[in-house]
């Protein structure tokens, strides 16, 4: 069982930058792909952004490449999204997601995860 605590989330003016953290609770943090989504209100769970067990394969979701990034830190059990040229539509509940994987998928699907964490608001005005 893994749990995520997400962390970050706040209100900001569009063209700012923020960095969400979600830290994983266990010891295999580093066997587990891991994932962002956002989800705003009335619209469907989105993917954002995925990276591999090893950091080294990350995906993006179209509406953040070039604005986004994710990184993970093993030994601080935490993966991180940081985003750049933050737009009011990128207001959202985001949320991480984990599941153990040592494939090559890309984990853009909400059901290529196992683990979510009770996500973080993000809130961006114009």
């Amino acid at each position: 069982q893994v749990q995520l605590v997400e962390s970050g989330g706040m209100l900001v003016q569009a063209g700012d930058s923020l960095r969400l953290s979600c830290t994983a609770s266990g010891r295999t943090f580093s066997t587990y792909r891991m994932g962002w989504f956002r989800q705003a209100p009335g619209k469907a769970r989105e993917f954002v952004s995925s990276i591999s067990w090893s950091g080294v394969i990350t995906y993006y979701g179209d509406s953040v490449k070039g604005r986004f990034t994710i990184s993970r830190d093993n030994a601080k059990n935490t993966v991180y999204l940081q985003m750049n040229s933050l737009k009011p539509g990128d207001t959202a509940v985001y949320y991480c997601a984990a599941k153990q994987d040592f494939g090559l998928g890309r984990g853009t699907s909400t059901f290529d995860y196992d683990y979510w964490g009770q996500g973080t608001q993000v809130t961006v005005s114009a």
